[in-house]
């Protein structure tokens, strides 16, 4: 699997993991004490949606724009809200020129007594991802590899927050690099909110991945799918998922309303599905 995120964002994807991430993130703000956001792959932080890579494929016409259109109804308003605000659509102007990457986007849900660390290997890429926060205080760059990145800065001294593991799955590996990840944060950040994200292609491999994830008996771990096409050409980008250690209590309840309102929306072929459950109890 080839994963470039300049070409994808504001994609179905993008859609479903930022969600995601917002809502963790605004979980967390409902106490006092201060946490800390992890993103391990974390790319430039932002993408520019007319730009030569996003306009190649326009798949952000098909995600972000078609979310933006048609979020009508005041249950889903209210859920997506979070997300919106971040990526600068909750004023009703349209899809903004640049998307924020999950770098950004956590950024700018946090409060001051929060932190941020992004995390990206590619030196154009962590460049970039500098430049943007240059002489910000409450983030901070590293330019380790993802793998080790997640060693070095868990556990948070805060001891709350969430992990995003993102990796562009442009190595062979990914999916079993995934497995070893969910298994060091389990032992270095017991107590921490863990968001691993997948692309589906090929369905076999996936399974096989999840299996390799249930059979770690790890407790609260939640599986979230999006499948925006009933095939499953490896060739294309059939679905996408989320696996959640340690979802806030609240998450399973909301997805549920947001779950059917993607697949009505973002399907490609009008036989979309979803999955929501558990891996372990």
């Amino acid at each position: 699997m080839n994963y470039r995120h300049a070409y994808h964002a504001g994609n179905f994807a993008d859609v479903l993991k930022h969600t995601v991430l917002a809502l963790v993130i605004e979980h967390l703000k409902q106490k006092p004490a201060p946490f800390r956001v992890i993103d391990t792959h974390a790319g430039t932080g932002e993408y520019d949606l007319h730009g030569v890579e996003a306009s190649k494929t326009g798949e952000w016409r098909e995600g972000i724009a078609r979310v933006i259109a048609t979020a009508k109804s005041a249950e889903v308003a209210a859920l997506l809200a979070p997300y919106l605000t971040a990526i600068g659509a909750a004023d009703g102007t349209g899809v903004p020129q640049h998307y924020p990457g999950s770098p950004l986007l956590a950024r700018r849900l946090l409060r001051p007594e929060d932190r941020l660390i992004v995390n990206e290997l590619h030196p154009e890429d962590a460049a970039a991802l500098a430049a943007l926060f240059a002489r910000d205080k409450q983030a901070k760059v590293s330019t380790l590899d993802g793998w080790t990145a997640l060693k070095a800065f868990l556990p948070p001294k805060e001891r709350r927050g969430v992990v995003l593991i993102d990796p562009p799955f442009e190595q062979p590996g990914e999916l079993d690099r995934l497995v070893q990840a969910l298994e060091d944060a389990v032992r270095r950040f017991a107590t921490g909110i863990v968001l691993l994200w997948y692309p589906i292609k090929a369905t076999a491999p996936i399974a096989a991945f999840e299996r390799r994830l249930a059979d770690l008996s790890v407790e609260k771990m939640l599986r979230v799918e999006l499948m925006i096409r009933s095939g499953s050409d490896p060739s294309l980008l059939n679905g996408t998922g989320l696996i959640v250690l340690n979802p806030p209590y609240t998450l399973v309840d909301k997805l549920k309303i947001l779950m059917p309102y993607f697949a009505a929306t973002l399907s490609v072929d009008g036989k979309p599905s979803w999955r929501l459950d558990w891996l372990t109890a």
